[in-house]
């Protein structure tokens, strides 16, 4: 693993009995990078951010996050050293404005027992800093509103906000623009390029438009197995990718 080497795989296998669904893949992430995972339905891409995220315990091979071997830490425990993800359905709670969610997620940040909303209301250090965060989103206007009643965009932006709150190293995005429409997405895009700063962003996605447009490197899946890695181009350029999944 390199210095500049945030996230590797090294033969990450995933099998369930004796069905190998994921199978000896050899992945890097280098710091700052944008860099997405494509690839038809059944690729293995959730199965995949699954096992780095620690919602799977792979069969074999490893996963080493900012250098640290995390293939059988919690979830959790990878959240502590560096790691930030989002969901393809989105994991709010409704009930709370976006500056409660901010807020508590900073608590959690800061290793703080998350306090009451009543106890919260008296934290205005954590209260400005989620304020200030919500601006830099563009959700400042939404602070206050149950975040339910929140357009469907602005929620998949204050998933964003709430997993960069963290300030991870590495941010995996699970289709962060699912039910956006295509300019959303693009806006979404553009916020997260502007705002990620220092983090290493790993995001899957299926509209091309994006991929192509966002990442700087884009890894191919297919069948559980690395099909290609490279740059955009590279991949455009790829006749078993342009066969297997682009289609032409």
């Amino acid at each position: 693993m390199t210095a500049a080497t945030v996230l590797q795989t090294v033969g990450l296998t995933k099998a369930f009995g004796g069905l190998c669904i994921f199978k000896g893949v050899d992945f890097s992430l280098q710091a700052g990078e944008r860099h997405a995972i494509i690839g038809p339905n059944g690729a293995g891409k959730s199965t995949f951010v699954h096992l780095v995220s620690g919602l799977l315990k792979p069969t074999s091979g490893s996963i080493r996050l900012m250098g640290q071997d995390v293939s059988r830490a919690t979830p959790q425990q990878r959240v502590r050293a560096g790691l930030g993800r989002t969901f393809q359905i989105n994991t709010l709670f409704p009930s709370l404005s976006p500056l409660q969610s901010i807020a508590l997620a900073l608590c959690e940040r800061d290793g703080l027992t998350a306090p009451s909303l009543r106890a919260l209301a008296r934290r205005v250090d954590l209260l400005d800093e989620a304020a200030a965060l919500l601006a830099r989103f563009g959700l400042a206007a939404d602070g206050e509103r149950p975040t339910g009643l929140l357009a469907y965009g602005k929620q998949r932006v204050l998933e964003m906000a709430l997993a960069l709150s963290l300030k991870p190293r590495v941010l995996l995005l699970d289709e962060p623009a699912a039910g956006l429409t295509t300019a959303q997405g693009h806006e979404l895009f553009d916020l997260l390029t502007e705002l990620a700063g220092e983090t290493s962003v790993l995001f899957i996605e299926h509209d091309m438009a994006l991929v192509f447009g966002y990442a700087q490197r884009v890894t191919v899946l297919g069948g559980g197995a690395l099909l290609a890695q490279g740059t955009p181009d590279d991949i455009r350029a790829d006749p078993v990718v342009r066969k297997a999944y682009l289609g032409h």
